[in-house]
């Protein structure tokens, strides 16, 4: 039987995954606070534009019987240590918190087990409420129903918390114009977060959080070209370069789970050839190629009887590089026919080893693989080669067979010469696939901050 807290209580929850339901028909957040009751930025926001925290650890879902019920799923093991607090957010879009029937919080085990739950029967005049947090204690957790309204919505419920709020993230973002305009971020204000709570000092002159640098993708080392004729000099017979190291099992995208992951098939050779791999699972993979050409460069798919069938590269750039994204067939038998005067190395890769899109640029030269697992967003693409510019996006939301693609999403990009392009990409997850793309390009989400994306449900 569940165990039903009134306002201020507290119980102890078990350290384990646990479902968290909220009803009844509010939108809900939650806030992910380290020492000093703040976030660290804005990856511990997880509501409806980014669902899933990088950690994995907390996940929001809609009911899927449409009774206004938002799931939490949160692996308690898996909070990270930093996290001391995890606060459970509901707000409304239209009217004020008194008007919604049967507000309520309850967790559950995985098996459907209650375990302790909470109804706010006092809301008033507020937009905003802390319904709940899960808190660290005494080497586990407790949940408590907290029940803290906010007349000022969900603006001062973020700065209390530790958010950077925009002045003016009611208004609409300017459209991108390939410059970034510094964000102005509102003052910081230390809260007192009641009992059972250690009081903490407001924190003042707060180093900015810094973020590492979207990776770049990897460019394989290659062997150096063959050696020129000399006069009255026979050039010596082609040299098959040596194989590389062992690449590195890449690290896949957090929660990224369409197609199997494995380990990097390297392969290389002097010229012409057909790039063969054996017992790879069935479906889209990655294919990154890099030569060492000052000629033409082409790519093929083979059939099974040996017959050229989809042309995936077309090149006549120097030194070509990119990546590709190929089907390998049910046998597991990946065959692409390479025309190139270089050498080349090209190495088979897991989907998820290709890059994330994020709001941090980008720079990429040639065709390549992208992924997106957020929600509505628009991309920013600068692509300055001279040369076709063809970009398609295939939706993995509700497609069910990881072994084939489904339909490009039609409407995309298919140009020539440089460009400024925004695709409107819809609720990941989902592949942005730059299939032509002979030049240096760059990529972003113009997809406003988190806390600025959160914020404009907000009701001033």
């Amino acid at each position: 039987m569940m165990r039903g807290l009134v306002k201020g209580d507290n119980a102890f929850v078990p350290t384990a995954p646990l479902r968290v339901a909220v009803r009844n028909g509010v939108d809900v957040a939650v806030l992910l606070l380290a020492e000093g009751g703040r976030v660290r930025g804005d990856a511990d926001i997880v509501f409806h534009g980014a669902p899933v925290h990088s950690s994995g650890a907390v996940r929001l879902s809609e009911g899927g019987d449409g009774d206004g019920t938002v799931w939490l799923e949160t692996g308690l093991p898996a909070v990270e240590e930093d996290i001391t607090r995890v606060l459970v957010v509901a707000s409304t879009e239209s009217g004020t918190l008194r008007d919604v029937e049967g507000l309520s919080v309850a967790v559950l085990g995985t098996d459907g087990t209650a375990v302790v739950g909470y109804e706010v029967t006092d809301a008033g005049g507020e937009t905003a409420m802390v319904l709940a947090e899960l808190y660290r204690r005494a080497g586990g957790w407790k949940f408590r129903a907290v029940g803290q309204g906010y007349l000022d919505g969900l603006t001062g419920l973020a700065v209390d918390h530790g958010v950077d709020v925009p002045e003016d993230h009611g208004t609409e973002v300017a459209p991108d114009h390939g410059v970034d305009v510094p964000e102005d971020h509102g003052t910081e204000v230390a809260v007192d977060h009641g009992a059972d709570v250690a009081e903490e000092a407001p924190v003042e002159n707060r180093a900015p959080e810094t973020r590492a640098p979207e990776p770049r993708a990897p460019e394989p080392d290659l062997p150096p070209s063959p050696p020129q004729a000399v006069a009255k000099v026979v050039e010596p017979p082609a040299r098959v370069p040596a194989a590389p190291a062992p690449a590195p099992f890449p690290e896949p995208v957090a929660d990224w789970t369409f197609g199997a992951f494995f380990e990097p098939h390297t392969l290389s050779g002097p010229g012409n050839d057909v790039i063969s791999v054996e017992g790879l699972p069935p479906g889209p993979v990655v294919v990154e190629l890099a030569l060492r050409t000052e000629g033409y460069t082409g790519v093929w798919t083979l059939t099974p009887d040996n017959r050229e069938d989809d042309l995936l590269v077309n090149s006549t750039e120097e030194n070509f590089r990119g990546r590709l994204l190929v089907v390998v067939p049910e046998n597991g038998r990946l065959r692409l026919k390479l025309r190139a005067d270089g050498p080349w190395q090209a190495r088979v890769l897991p989907l998820a080893a290709a890059r994330r899109l994020s709001e941090e640029t980008m720079e990429g030269w040639g065709p390549d693989v992208l992924l997106h697992t957020g929600g509505t967003a628009d991309a920013a693409l600068h692509y300055r080669g001279s040369s076709n510019f063809i970009v398609d996006v295939f939706e993995l939301a509700e497609h069910d067979d990881p072994t084939v693609l489904p339909d490009a999403r039609p409407g995309y990009i298919n140009e020539i010469g440089r460009r400024r392009e925004t695709l409107e990409l819809p609720e990941g997850p989902l592949l942005v696939h730059l299939a032509r793309a002979d030049g240096p390009w760059r990529a972003r989400l113009k997809q406003p901050r988190a806390a600025t994306a959160w914020l404009r449900r907000a009701r001033r």
